[in-house]
């Protein structure tokens, strides 16, 4: 399995973060490499949600089915699959101070012939945590007024 987490400081509330972040349709907002989410359930997010992704990888779209796997008060996890990876998704939001902290955290699981080849394939995995981190601090301060 690989492992790629980041944590981002805002200004911004802890609930106001995470109302926005749960609503996992915003990812495209912040992460360059998954520029389209589609929510497919209707209402609020709740357990057993789900949401069409399309990442970019390695010069390639990858689609992968979400599904809201775990839901409380700061806490929201996905797991998206398709036929070469599961991913599982964790944010985790705390306040801290008038603003707060966002942990996340993605799980990556390669199958197939790519789970052989999982040790090379790690560094192209990391490479997409910058970006990403860097694109949640600037969605959430901008949401903040900054």
């Amino acid at each position: 399995m690989i492992t790629v987490a980041g944590t981002v400081s805002s200004p911004l509330g802890a609930e106001e973060a995470f109302t926005y972040l749960s609503a996992f349709e915003h990812t495209a907002e912040w992460d360059p490499g998954t520029p389209v989410v589609k929510k497919l359930s209707e209402g609020p997010v709740a357990v057993g949600h789900r949401y069409h992704a399309e990442a970019e990888f390695r010069g390639k779209r990858q689609t992968l089915i979400y599904e809201v796997v775990e839901l409380t008060r700061n806490h929201i996890k996905l797991r998206g699959e398709n036929k070469t990876v599961i991913s599982e998704d964790s944010i985790d939001v705390s306040p801290d101070g008038t603003g707060c902290t966002v942990k996340y955290t993605a799980e990556f699981q390669l199958k197939g012939a790519l789970k052989l080849i999982e040790p090379i394939m790690k560094p192209a995995f990391t490479s997409l945590r910058d970006p990403a981190m860097n694109g949640l601090k600037s969605a959430l301060d901008t949401r903040a007024g900054r």
